[in-house]
Order: C-alpha cells, then sequence, then structure tokens
C-alpha cells in the first residue's frame, strides 16, 4: 500500500484559515462537526463521504461542502485511496459573502453537501493554489476566496434555516454542552451530566445524540481535540497538550487527534508554525 501524506497549513492573511491537502488510502475520519464550513475537492481516487444526507461517492473534479455543526465522516472508497485538498472557512467569511450578494444576515446552508459544479471546481483550484504558495499577494487570495465563496452561494445554498423552538429538553442539551465545554478535562460521567438538568441518563444520552448527532463522550472528545489544536497553535509541547487536554498520554492524544483532524499533532504544530 502506497505510504499516506498529508500537509495542514494556516493561512495567516486570511484569518488563520486552515488548509488540507492530503493523499489517503487507509485514514478514516471518525463522526465528527466543525464550528465553521469546508469545501473540498477531490483530485484523484474517490472519497466515500458520509453524512445524515446520505454518503456519497466524491469523484475527481467534484466537491463537498460541510454546515457548521453537521456530523459527517468519511474515507476512501477502495483500495486506490484518494488525494484531496480541503480549507475550512470560518462563519464570519461566509456571513460576509452572503451579505455581498444577498444583502442578509445570518449564514448559507447547504442541503446537499456533494456538489458538481465545473466552474466552482475551477475557481476553487485557483484558490488552492494560490493558499499553498505562499508567496501569492494577500490581495489575490482574498480576492479569489470570495469569488470561490460568493459563487457557492449563489448557486448551491439554500435559504438560510428557520430557528428551531428552544424546548426545555433541547435547553437541557445546551446546558449540558456548556458543562463539557467548562469540564472537558474532566472524567466526567453520563450520570453527573444528567444530574445537571435533572433527566435520566437513557434520556439526556437519546436527548443529546438527536439535537447534536453525536453522543456526548464523542462530543466531549471533539472538545478535547479542539483544545489540543488551539495549545499547539500556541506551541505548548505534544506531551504537554495531551495532559492538559484529558487524554492519557502522547499517543492516546494522537491516536483520537488523527481521526478527527487527517494529520499527527506534530504535523499540525509544524503546520501552525511554517505558514
Amino acid at each position: 500500500m502506497p505510504k499516506e501524506q498529508a500537509i495542514l497549513w494556516r493561512v495567516q492573511d486570511l484569518n488563520n484559515i486552515e488548509v488540507l491537502k492530503a493523499s489517503y488510502y487507509s485514514q478514516t475520519f471518525t463522526r465528527h462537526t466543525h464550528d465553521g464550513f469546508g469545501l473540498g475537492i477531490v483530485e484523484q481516487g474517490q472519497l466515500q463521504y458520509g453524512a445524515d444526507s446520505g454518503e456519497p461517492v466524491i469523484s475527481p473534479g467534484e466537491m463537498v461542502v460541510i454546515n457548521p455543526g453537521q456530523v459527517h465522516w468519511g474515507g476512501a472508497a477502495s483500495s486506490v485511496g484518494y488525494a484531496y485538498r480541503i480549507f475550512y472557512p470560518d462563519c464570519a467569511m461566509l456571513s460576509q459573502a452572503l451579505q455581498s450578494i444577498r444583502d442578509a444576515d445570518g449564514l448559507p446552508h447547504f442541503s446537499n453537501s456533494h456538489i458538481c459544479d465545473r466552474a466552482l471546481a475551477h475557481r476553487l483550484w485557483q484558490l488552492l493554489d494560490v493558499l499553498e504558495d505562499s508567496s501569492s499577494l494577500t490581495l489575490q487570495r482574498e480576492s479569489y476566496l470570495m469569488m470561490t465563496l460568493t459563487h457557492l452561494i449563489t448557486y448551491h445554498a439554500d435559504t438560510t434555516p428557520a430557528l428551531a423552538q428552544l424546548t426545555a429538553e433541547k435547553q437541557a442539551v445546551r446546558q449540558v454542552r456548556d458543562y463539557l465545554h467548562d469540564c472537558y478535562g474532566e472524567n466526567v460521567s453520563l450520570q453527573t451530566l444528567a444530574n445537571q438538568v435533572q433527566l435520566k441518563p437513557l434520556q439526556l444520552l437519546r436527548s443529546f445524540r438527536k439535537a447534536i448527532g453525536l453522543p456526548p463522550h464523542a462530543y466531549l472528545l471533539q472538545i478535547r481535540i479542539n483544545q489540543a489544536k488551539a495549545l499547539l497553535r500556541q506551541g505548548d509541547p505534544i506531551v504537554e497538550v495531551a495532559g492538559a487536554t484529558g487524554f492519557a498520554d502522547q499517543s492516546h492524544l494522537t491516536r483520537h487527534f488523527k481521526r478527527f483532524v487527517g494529520v499527527t499533532p506534530g504535523q499540525y504544530s509544524r503546520g501552525c508554525r511554517h505558514r
């Protein structure tokens, strides 16, 4: 089996936007979410992308778009593997792009994760090339980014979803989410979480998974990974990051980190320093 390769970096003059360029064969991404958006394009092989809307196979020249908070997962569709590039614009970037073309506040939403659009693919390739080229002009990067996002929204976004009514059960889920964010380093039990909101453990488990798309333990793991990323961006040693974020040791952090991010903590740390 060929060796997997992955490089992740952050583009400082675009609000530290993260970009990933990778060739994967056995790598699988566990079920997870992002705080912002993601837009990627397959360049070789085929990606089996999973979300609540289905599990399409993404072929070369086809794209995948990820909404904030959308549970998704993925891996190679066959032993041939796949190569792709993806970047993760934050919500502010999409909000600005939406306002520029529709004069509307809020965020766009994309109900179809699988996009086949040659014009958008061309724009995305142009953008990814300049994001990879450290000598490219900031003005060029900003221009290509805005053209890519406005095309994406114009031709592929839905109307912004209406806000759901906040029921007592959803309020309980929100409380538990806040507790996990505050206490992510603790070895918290399901009973402890249930006591926080006066629900039975099974009722909380079902309500949380229905609202978030992940069970509490998986959501907690994701919080820990995000906190680990923040500490790595500061230059903290990996072994210290592991201890500070609730992992048993460095190898425990590394194993989970790669399943969420696609690179090891060491690769991520180096990528944050080099761009």
